[in-house]
């Protein structure tokens, strides 16, 4: 055990001194807010959310125009809150535990009203997730463009080695992967998962709680929510994170620990044996504290986004497309542009911690990449850029697999070194903060 917890601030010490942080500072964002709270500096956004009192005590009585009244009251009160924490003007930790109900469970009951018409994303279904009704003879259910009911199902969770170097650091990011998606990219590199909404197994908050415990305690930098898309199990994630404390997880079920376990994909060495008093897990070694990344297509909801804003640390969007139909033409999704650009710009007006990602796709530098570029240059030059050269034709675009469509030749190649080199050239002329991230792990060994 000493020799574990030895090894763990050896490597939290070195995650701190990483150059990137000097680099990304030097560039002018170093993502500030993140950086505290996977040091345990600061405590997680969710624990200032369950330090803020609501004043709707009986919220299953409320209807859902008065939780969202009393939500946006709270909001100012969180932002000041949040402010104060920043500055070390306030400790919440005495407050988390004496409020009967809090903004947390305001966001729990909030998130489950949104099931019952779901419009967690764009498409805006309005399709109700909270019932299964069997279909009668000759009936068929209804569902919404994700296929999903009120169930989620993770494929797997483990320490993600491959993320940006922030949030990959030396331990790994603490990935969950979801599955199912409410966009249909023909190229999806995930779309074992993405397509199959059957795929991983069943489990309620409380596993996902375990999951997000387990991880963190083993070492991880910080909760890493992906798939899929997140987005359209979003239920099921604010409920976990409503129970992140070590009253609810800390003498897990044995029964429920070997049932995750089953899709945890490094469980073996050093990650495999569980611990439950590591001190690089808690804020004041007090409080269990995971800085939460959404790691999301982006294609969400101003509701779902407000939502996540009293909870999510950090945010690693998508940018895949540029105005035109190649959303339409390759990933079935329409209204691409506006979403994506709408919530990127509510991001950037709150002042959060994010990474931009873009993936150079064949053929589509003129169409995609340099739109892309040119808006954040326009609009949030500063924001680190990940400007991704690791494509390769997976899906429906590998021509080498039985799902091929050769309506997607035009993508079902890599990238050329001429398309890459033009892309990162493109970024530099914009001096776009890009090549901290991007270089680091170029497929082509390109370097700053």
């Amino acid at each position: 055990m000493t020799s574990f917890f030895s090894t763990l601030n050896k490597e939290f010490r070195k995650f701190e001194s990483l150059d990137t942080w000097k680099q990304l500072k030097e560039d002018g964002n170093s993502l500030p807010w993140y950086f505290a709270v996977s040091i345990n500096r600061m405590p997680a956004k969710y624990l200032i959310s369950k330090s803020i009192s609501c004043s709707v005590t009986d919220l299953k009585l409320a209807s859902e125009q008065e939780l969202r009244e009393e939500y946006l009251k709270l909001m100012g009160i969180f932002l000041d809150k949040w402010k104060a924490v920043r500055s070390r003007e306030v400790d919440i930790i005495s407050e988390i535990a004496g409020q009967k109900t809090s903004l947390m469970d305001l966001n729990v009951e909030l998130v489950n009203r949104m099931l019952t018409h779901c419009n967690f994303c764009r498409w805006n279904c309005q399709i109700d997730r909270s019932v299964q009704i069997a279909a009668g003879a000759g009936q068929t259910k209804k569902h919404g463009t994700c296929q999903l009911e009120s169930t989620s199902k993770v494929s797997s969770y483990f320490h993600h080695r491959g993320e940006e170097i922030v949030f990959r650091g030396i331990m790994g990011s603490g990935t969950i992967f979801f599955t199912s998606c409410n966009m249909r990219c023909s190229f999806c590199q995930n779309g074992d998962i993405s397509t199959d909404k059957d795929n991983g197994i069943i489990i309620t908050p409380n596993m996902l709680a375990l999951m997000i415990w387990q991880l963190r305690m083993e070492g991880c930098h910080n909760t890493n929510w992906v798939g899929g898309d997140p987005t359209i199990h979003l239920h099921t994630i604010v409920q976990a994170i409503s129970m992140l404390d070590s009253f609810k997880v800390s003498n897990p079920n044995n029964e429920d620990l070997n049932y995750i376990e089953a899709v945890k994909a490094d469980n073996y060495g050093r990650y495999s044996t569980w611990h439950t008093n590591s001190e690089y897990a808690f804020y004041q070694k007090q409080v269990f504290n995971s800085p939460q990344l959404w790691n999301s297509n982006f294609f969400m909801s101003k509701e779902t986004m407000y939502i996540l804003r009293s909870l999510m640390d950090a945010w690693l969007p998508d940018f895949k497309f540029g105005p035109g139909k190649c959303a339409l033409d390759l990933s079935r999704t329409p209204w691409y542009w506006d979403t994506v650009t709408n919530n990127l710009e509510l991001i950037h007006e709150w002042d959060e911690d994010f990474v931009i990602r873009h993936l150079i796709m064949p053929n589509h530098v003129d169409c995609c990449t340099k739109p892309v570029l040119d808006w954040i240059a326009k609009n949030m030059p500063e924001v680190p850029i990940n400007i991704m050269d690791q494509y390769y034709p997976d899906n429906l675009c590998d021509p080498m697999s039985t799902k091929y469509r050769e309506r997607y030749s035009e993508i079902a190649r890599s990238p050329t070194k001429e398309e890459i080199v033009r892309s990162y050239q493109y970024a530099k002329d914009l001096n776009l903060n890009f090549e901290t991230l991007s270089l680091e792990k170029s497929v082509f060994g390109l370097k700053p």
